[in-house]
């Protein structure tokens, strides 16, 4: 399937929400299968997508200077704008992984956090590919791997997955 045809089906930002997440006494999740293949290639998207920059500040010797001159100044640096979206995936790889734990195929628990992250990490996807400053062509495949992942995602109901009774 072309990435086209893939981010077509993303839904629009501008009207995107997500459901309430506030259930009762323990911790919601949506149980989905994964399976190791899938896992691999969704790691093989993360790094490319995390070797892109979108905002020139590794290249760009002016906003090094500044970032330079803030952390000499008050301790502090700029920071690229994705950076948190990138920790924010690879916990999420991480969580997939340990649930996982080196089987072919197993059930993985997908927060609230992990669903946002799954979006925003599509959303980007399509960004980046859509920038014609930033020149990223990734594997179609693993984009259609990354968004079969969040439809599984979506379409999950939420369960408890440790939940207290009133008498805890």
């Amino acid at each position: 399937m072309a990435l086209e045809q893939v981010f077509k089906q993303v839904p629009d930002p501008r009207s995107h929400s997500f459901p309430e997440y506030s259930l009762g006494q323990g911790d919601p999740v949506r149980p989905i299968a994964v399976t190791a293949d899938e896992l691999t290639a969704l790691l093989d998207l993360y790094e490319r997508f995390a070797a892109v920059d979108p905002s020139g500040f590794d290249s760009n010797p002016f906003l090094r200077a500044t970032s330079d001159f803030l952390n000499q100044t008050f301790g502090t640096t700029l920071k690229r704008p994705d950076e948190q979206l990138h920790d924010d995936i690879a916990a999420m790889l991480n969580d997939f992984s340990d649930d996982l734990g080196g089987r072919p195929l197993g059930v993985v628990d997908a927060t609230p956090a992990h669903h946002r992250t799954l979006y925003f990490f599509l959303t980007s996807c399509k960004a980046y590919h859509l920038a014609p400053h930033i020149r990223f062509s990734p594997d179609e495949s693993a984009v259609q791997t990354l968004y079969d992942v969040y439809e599984r995602v979506s379409d999950q109901e939420f369960y408890l997955k440790r939940p207290e009774t009133v008498l805890e």
